[in-house]
Parts: C-alpha cells; sequence; structure tokens
C-alpha cells in the first residue's frame, strides 16, 4: 500500500490496515530506523488497567461503582 507524509511530517495508515489491526486514534507507536530509507512501527502496549476507572464510573447501572471510604486496605 502506497501513502504519503504530509507537509508536517505525518504519515496517514492506510484504513484497510486500521481496520485489519484495530488501530484506534490516540494509539501510540514506537518508530524504529532500520536502515536508510526503511522504518519499522510497533504499536505500544496500553497498561493492563488504563482506562478501568473510567470504565467502571460510565457503568450504565448506577450506583454499580460506590468508592469505599479508608485510609488502608489493611483491615478488609
Amino acid at each position: 500500500m502506497r501513502t504519503t507524509v504530509s507537509s508536517k511530517g505525518q504519515i496517514v495508515l492506510p484504513a484497510d490496515l486500521r481496520h485489519q489491526d484495530a488501530v484506534e486514534p490516540g494509539q501510540e507507536f514506537d518508530v524504529e530506523r532500520l536502515d536508510r530509507g526503511d522504518y519499522r512501527l510497533i504499536r505500544r502496549n496500553p497498561p493492563p488497567n488504563e482506562g478501568v476507572l473510567d470504565w467502571l464510573l460510565d457503568c450504565p447501572a448506577k450506583g454499580y461503582f460506590t468508592p469505599i471510604e479508608s485510609e488502608s486496605t489493611d483491615t478488609l
């Protein structure tokens, strides 16, 4: 597939590839220079629990998540 570098230095990943690999806006990639003119994109993995708190707070069953008031979890 062919793509073009924009005047800002941005490269668009073709839609077919984004759909095949479920690439979403905001995902981060590392760029590795292999040789002159050869590069590799490597998708970075998000932290394992990223977004879990937001997901719980947005749960459609209101009141599902209630924070506990405690200075320590040692007594639980």
